[in-house]
């Protein structure tokens, strides 16, 4: 998946192209900058509001943020005829700068996700993982230093709990759609995510607006009121 993007940027001289990638937005990006930007070009609903927080931060002074990479979950009573093969299969598609969505529908009968499956997607190149459902192994995943984002967590194996019924899909979590490729970003505020066709929008509006409350920030330590701050900059 694409690890730059070309945005449209404002200099004093008019627009100009300006390329980020993935590293620059986990570091200089926050998901309430690209949920205001979302709000920009009319989508308004592309956060789950449902409670993901980090199991398992990622580094100070980043985000999580990549390309989905989806799984669909079911719970299961049964005993399975082929366990983990599809979350196997998914793993094993995973490409650099991937982030696995795990929408097992806010489920916590067993941990979806683990500390083997976050090996083997960081050696095909995964940058972290967000589960609509339960994690386990989380002190083995801090040390990893892989980020993951769940609902809660589980001592209990997904063996004949749960699986994988598809994957590489679109999904939902809360009503949230996740398509496969979108930009995906999860922070201690929450989980947003931008489709493909509004992102090079977003990114440019996202972008424009972290230079800009910079500037806000130093005139407000600067003695400028919060009112004549936001009249001056137009943000907030």
């Amino acid at each position: 998946m694409d690890s730059a993007i070309e945005i449209e940027t404002q200099s004093r001289g008019g627009d100009r192209s300006e390329v980020i990638t993935l590293e620059m937005v986990r570091e200089r990006l926050s998901c309430a900058l690209l949920s205001d930007a979302l709000d920009r070009v009319g989508m308004s609903r592309q956060s789950p509001r449902v409670a993901l927080p980090a199991l398992v931060a990622p580094r100070p002074g980043q985000i999580l943020a990549g390309r989905c990479r989806t799984t669909l979950w079911a719970d299961m009573a049964h005993a399975d005829p082929d366990p983990y093969a599809l979350e196997l299969a998914a793993v094993d598609a995973c490409q650099p700068e991937d982030v696995l969505v795990c929408a097992a529908g806010g489920s916590l009968r067993s941990a979806v996700w683990g500390e083997l499956l976050s090996t083997a997607a960081r050696a095909r190149g995964c940058v972290g993982v967000i589960v609509d459902g339960a994690a386990r192994d989380v002190a083995v995943m801090a040390r990893m230093e892989f980020p993951c984002f769940a609902r809660g967590v589980s001592v209990y194996d997904s063996l004949n709990r749960q699986r994988v019924i598809d994957h590489d899909v679109l999904v939902e979590i809360d009503g949230v759609a996740f398509a496969p490729g979108d930009l995906v970003a999860a922070d201690r505020d929450g989980v947003v995510v931008v489709p493909r066709n509004v992102e090079q929008q977003v990114l440019a509006i996202a972008w424009h607006k972290a230079h800009a409350e910079n500037h806000v920030r130093d005139a407000i330590r600067g003695g400028m009121s919060a009112t004549e701050a936001f009249r001056t900059f137009g943000v907030l």
